[in-house]
């Protein structure tokens, strides 16, 4: 457990995305001060009508609740769809050299840069699914995965989107956002699908 701690690689390149997702989270509160007149952390007209610890509470309850179904299904994808083992393989070299302390210090700030631009500022402004397919189209890579990937993405996104919508609360989609990301980048760093499980002989 130790040594996942202590990895040291890509420490620089962490370090960059991690300041870079601080910059965003700063200018996605800025321009929601500005464009809505209001903080990005809560929905101007959320679908339901809720107390504030209500809208909380119901929000971290549905984010954590969506979080495990994309873990979940993430690993059902990989263990039974080729496309998924394929999007696994492409992705995986991102993460490899990750040590635990930077997976989650990238989870928690990519988590609250990203949910603080497409859902806290542009959701109100362009609905849920508009919001949802520029959120996909950010996570663009190379390879023959691409548009699964940025599928994937805006499926995820709408969730994400849909829980902010209803509740008026952003607690949701950051902890969901923050819990799939530290999940799904341990299990691209740890698990090998091509990898071929020793047989047991007599």
């Amino acid at each position: 457990m130790a040594s996942r701690w202590a990895r040291t690689g890509r420490t620089d390149a962490t370090v960059r995305a991690a300041s870079g997702y601080l910059v965003l989270a700063a200018l996605a509160t800025s321009l929601g001060l500005v464009l809505r007149d209001g903080w990005p952390w809560i929905h101007p007209s959320p679908w339901l009508t809720l107390p504030p610890l209500a809208a909380l509470l119901m929000s971290a309850a549905l984010g954590l609740t969506l979080a495990a179904g994309v873990v979940v299904t993430t690993r059902v994808a990989v263990a039974r769809f080729s496309w998924a083992r394929r999007l696994h393989a492409e992705l995986r070299p991102v993460a490899r050299d990750f040590s635990l302390g930077q997976i989650l210090l990238l989870a928690g700030l990519s988590s609250l840069g990203e949910e603080l631009l497409f859902r806290g500022l542009l959701t109100p402004l362009l609905g849920v699914p508009l919001s949802a397919i520029l959120f996909g189209l950010m996570h663009q890579m190379r390879g023959p995965s691409r548009w699964v990937w940025i599928g994937w993405a805006v499926g995820v996104g709408a969730g994400l989107g849909a829980i902010f919508a209803a509740t008026g609360s952003l607690v949701g989609p950051v902890l969901a956002h923050a819990v799939v990301n530290a999940v799904n980048l341990s299990y691209l760093r740890d698990h090998d699908p091509d990898e071929v499980e020793p047989r047991m002989t007599l």
